[in-house]
């Protein structure tokens, strides 16, 4: 394994400023590894899409319900 920063005088074909000559190498370095773009902040609230959707639902089942007991009612 590379030491993270290896010693430019006994690195070969290192120019003085750290470039290298063309057709070498760069000597190699340990990578890190992170996000290349920072992470958006997420949110602690339910979205309005979501409460619309459940209060949607809350009314059909209310209604589902109301119509299957009229449907029964009827028939007794």
């Amino acid at each position: 394994m590379a030491a993270m920063d290896p010693d430019p005088a006994r690195t070969p074909d290192l120019e003085r400023g750290g470039g290298v000559p063309p057709g070498s190498t760069p000597p190699e370095t340990a990578q890190t590894s992170g996000l290349s773009a920072p992470e958006p902040s997420t949110s602690h609230h339910f979205p309005g899409t979501g409460v619309v959707a459940i209060i949607v639902t809350i009314v059909l089942v209310v209604l589902f319900t109301a119509a299957a007991l009229g449907i029964i009612v009827s028939m007794i």
